[in-house]
């Protein structure tokens, strides 16, 4: 009787960390960081965002877990590139297209895997490919708006990144999960950290608080409670569960500054997010038939 409130507890827990992490294009679609030159905006959000959820993660990180392997240069090249990527996209493009960009992905570490790690192909895994590839070739196809073309090739870029640094994370998943992700958004941040100070770009105290919120209540919170949550949820529901964010992101640009979502981006995020939930659920249901039935 009471392992079902503690199941549902970290559920919730999880559907909280999809709230956080939707609330991206909300920081940086606001008036107040919408003032910042266009060509310095995003590279300047990526850099300070990512030291400020990188000095989040600190404290979180265990003395014993510090080590260097070589595998970690090719992980903290591909999560620098994710980062400066999404936040740019997002302020070239519509929050929506930038998220559902993003999360072609998974499909992109089903493919690295199966070509550099020769995992087997599966079904499901299939199936999510050809969802991400109609959902971009829809959203391509079809922006029309002037302008925006860079912002997609950038948040394509950004999903292509992150699928390389997931797989790095596979790859190194003998390290622990808090020292790597700190070390990335540490190093993320460093790399941009010259340019940010040479940029001529002064902030404002509004300005400096509302990105240390990006940076803390957007990546580093929601990540915390991910970790915790993701021990005792499986981990198939929890990719569901967190599928929230791109659901939720454009939608809190739409409330809050009245950005459109075209019919366009709605029709191929749903192509993206629909392969990635049949895969899911196609996972989720064989793995229960593989299970022995266990008789009372």
């Amino acid at each position: 009787m009471t392992e079902q409130p503690s199941i549902l507890r970290y559920r919730l827990l999880l559907v909280l960390a999809a709230v956080l992490w939707s609330l991206s294009g909300l920081f940086v679609k606001s008036p107040l960081l919408a003032v910042i030159p266009l060509d310095s905006r995003g590279p300047l959000l990526a850099c300070w965002r990512a030291i400020f959820a990188g000095l989040f993660f600190v404290p979180f990180v265990r003395p014993s877990a510090l080590r260097w392997r070589r595998g970690l240069v090719p992980m903290v090249v591909a999560f620098t590139l994710m980062n400066v990527l999404f936040v740019s996209s997002m302020t070239r493009t519509t929050s929506a297209a930038a998220i559902f960009l993003q999360y072609t992905a998974t499909a992109w570490v089903a493919l690295l895997s199966w070509l550099f790690l020769h995992d087997r192909l599966r079904r499901s895994t299939c199936v999510s490919l050809v969802g991400a590839l109609a959902g971009i070739t829809w959203i391509v196809a079809t922006e029309q708006t002037a302008g925006r073309e860079l912002g997609n090739v950038l948040a394509l870029g950004s999903g292509f990144s992150l699928g390389c640094t997931l797989v790095m994370l596979r790859v190194l998943r003998d390290e622990d999960s808090t020292w790597l992700t700190a070390l990335n958004h540490l190093i993320a941040g460093a790399v941009l950290l010259p340019w940010a100070l040479l940029s001529g770009v002064s902030l404002s105290p509004e300005q400096w608080g509302l990105i240390a919120l990006l940076g803390v209540v957007q990546m580093g919170l929601p990540y915390i409670l991910f970790t915790r949550a993701v021990r005792h949820v499986p981990i198939t529901e929890a990719v569901l569960i967190s599928m929230l964010e791109p659901i939720l992101n454009p939608i809190w640009v739409w409330l809050a500054w009245g950005e459109e979502i075209g019919r366009n981006i709605e029709v191929g995020g749903m192509l993206i997010l629909g392969g990635l939930a049949m895969k899911y659920g196609i996972d989720a249901f064989a793995d229960r038939r593989s299970r022995p039935e266990v008789r009372t």
